[in-house]
């Protein structure tokens, strides 16, 4: 069996939908945007509470495909810390070596849905923006195949003792960096060298390679790392491991309750696909599913698949390198 380790963020979240909260787009930019009346009580219909952050989310892939997940991060003392693990035990994956931390709190966010499925997250990052290099440096990597690594809010000097770590131990690492990492390329940049997948958006390609085209963005990725995934969006995903190129468009266009954890579905798809000897093909589809899926629901979790899930083809293209 497969065993992969997630790690970085673990949330509370709660989602708070049906509100009075106006949406609209930015005639400038044609950004979604939301209004609240300065100095109202602004009344919400419904109030669920899930578990979030993209390490956790990426676990509950993981676990669900039938591969022995483990998840490994940062939480407090609180109920917010017991309520994440409740969940990831609930799940059957391993939290044995998650970190305690006393002094602060677990992350929490409050998730207000607009009418038009976009969000704003209020967030208390609490722990999450604390991890040293001492937090990492006697984890033992030895009994995993794969590491995913997602957010870890721009410790650098953490992630590199991670990597590190891991490399002692031939395992595998697939990357999908959060904001903080991207804001420091200087000491991105090396830490590819590690780096067996990279997982990335377009516009976060573009910080680290030169490209104008979703694809030639993913052929440079490679100067980095073994495979390169770069999504776009509604308008699919370039995915390459050197040998050939898949570029897919949209799974399903299915109405969007909530798009909180779409791109954890599809990163820790993808892995879940790649890990178990799946094609570049069969792994963009299960990814693409797997997100498609996710944003159905209120929750990151909430309706990310399980084995043996029925998926149907899509919009997809493959060829030589």
């Amino acid at each position: 069996m497969v065993r992969i380790c997630a790690l970085g963020a673990a949330s509370q979240d709660v989602f708070l939908s049906g509100s009075d909260a106006v949406s609209g787009r930015d005639p400038k930019t044609g950004e979604v945007t939301e209004s609240f009346p300065l100095g109202a009580k602004v009344d919400v219909e419904e109030a669920v509470f899930n578990t979030g952050g993209g390490a956790t989310n990426a676990a509950v892939t993981f676990a669900r495909q039938g591969l022995r997940s483990s998840f490994i991060g940062k939480i407090g003392n609180d109920m917010a810390g017991h309520a994440v693990i409740e969940e990831l035990d609930n799940e059957n994956i391993d939290t044995r070596q998650v970190i305690y931390d006393k002094t602060r709190g677990t992350q929490y966010s409050t998730v207000i849905l607009s009418d038009s499925g976009e969000r704003t997250i209020l967030i208390y990052r609490g722990v999450a923006n604390t991890h040293t290099p001492s937090d990492y440096e006697n984890i033992d990597f030895s009994n995993y195949d794969w590491l995913y690594v997602s957010s870890f809010a721009g410790a650098m000097d953490a992630l590199d003792t991670v990597f590190t770590n891991a490399k002692k131990h031939d395992v595998k690492i697939a990357f999908n960096p959060g904001e903080g990492e991207l804001d420091q390329m200087d000491k991105l940049k090396p830490l590819l060298e590690d780096v067996d997948i990279l997982i990335v958006n377009k516009q976060e390609a573009q910080q680290i390679v030169e490209g104008t085209t979703t694809e030639e963005l993913a052929r440079h990725g490679l100067n980095y790392v073994s495979i390169m995934v770069v999504s776009d969006g509604p308008n699919g995903v370039v995915a390459t491991d050197g040998k050939t190129i898949v570029t897919a468009g949209m799974y399903e266009d299915v109405p969007v309750i909530d798009r909180t954890g779409a791109g954890d579905a599809f990163g820790s798809g993808f892995l879940s696909q790649i890990a178990q000897g799946r094609s570049l093909k069969d792994s963009v589809v299960f990814a693409s599913a797997n997100s498609t899926s996710v944003v159905s629901a209120i929750g990151a979790k909430t309706k990310i698949l399980y084995r043996g899930a029925e998926l149907h083809a899509m919009p997809l293209s493959e060829k030589p390198f």
